[in-house]
C-alpha cells in the first residue's frame, strides 16, 4: 500500500475534473473505480454536486465509498 504522499500524488495527477468530465461514461466510471482513498471520493463528490449533480454518477461515488469503507475494516 502507498504512502500518503504517493495518495496525494494521484489525487492531483487525477482531479475531480478529470474523473468525471471525460468525454464517456466508460472514463467516468474508470475514473470512479481508480479513486484511492475518502478524501479523493469527497472531493469527487463535492465537485459533482457543484458541478453537474448527475443521480447516476452521485449514486456510483456512494457505491464507490461503501467500497472503501469495507476495505478498511
Amino acid at each position: 500500500m502507498g504512502t500518503s504522499t504517493d495518495d496525494s500524488e494521484a489525487s492531483d495527477e487525477f482531479p475531480p475534473e478529470k474523473r468525471l468530465e471525460a468525454p464517456n461514461t466508460r472514463l467516468i466510471k474508470a475514473g470512479i473505480a481508480t479513486i484511492p482513498d475518502m478524501e479523493t471520493l469527497q472531493e469527487c463528490v463535492a465537485y459533482e454536486n457543484a458541478h453537474q449533480n448527475r443521480t447516476q454518477i452521485l449514486r456510483r461515488l456512494k457505491w464507490k465509498a461503501e467500497e472503501l469503507r469495507e476495505d478498511e475494516e
